[in-house]
């Protein structure tokens, strides 16, 4: 039995060029740089809020602005400091390796937060 053809029978077919490697020019180009400054700026947020609370923790911890009866709320200060400051640093550093065009560093590393 033989199977029909979809196309009607008087169809032209044209062949394809043979020098056509199946690439085209556009897939080889870089899309525009897109910066996320909403996660740059929150970037900067936490690495200035943890420089500024690792600054009043060891402050704290050696006892030149309150009195050393207090010294049981430096830890936590401290620790915030800390958990505020790492990520802050390590996306500031990132942001600023592709700024200056550093090989191995995009924005494209930078977690972006939309709404």
């Amino acid at each position: 039995m033989r199977m029909r053809s979809s196309q009607p029978s008087g169809a032209r077919y044209t062949r394809l060029p043979q020098s056509d490697d199946g690439f085209i020019d556009l897939q080889f180009q870089r899309p525009p740089r897109k910066v996320p400054y909403k996660a740059i700026t929150l970037a900067v947020v936490l690495f200035l809020l943890g420089t500024i609370l690792l600054v009043v923790g060891s402050l704290l911890l050696t006892g030149l602005v309150i009195d050393p009866a207090y010294a049981d709320r430096t830890w936590p200060v401290l620790l915030l400091g800390l958990l505020l400051f790492i990520p802050g640093s390590y996306h500031v550093f990132l942001a600023w390796g592709a700024w200056r065009g550093v090989k191995g560093y995009s924005f494209d590393d930078i977690p972006e937060y939309n709404d």
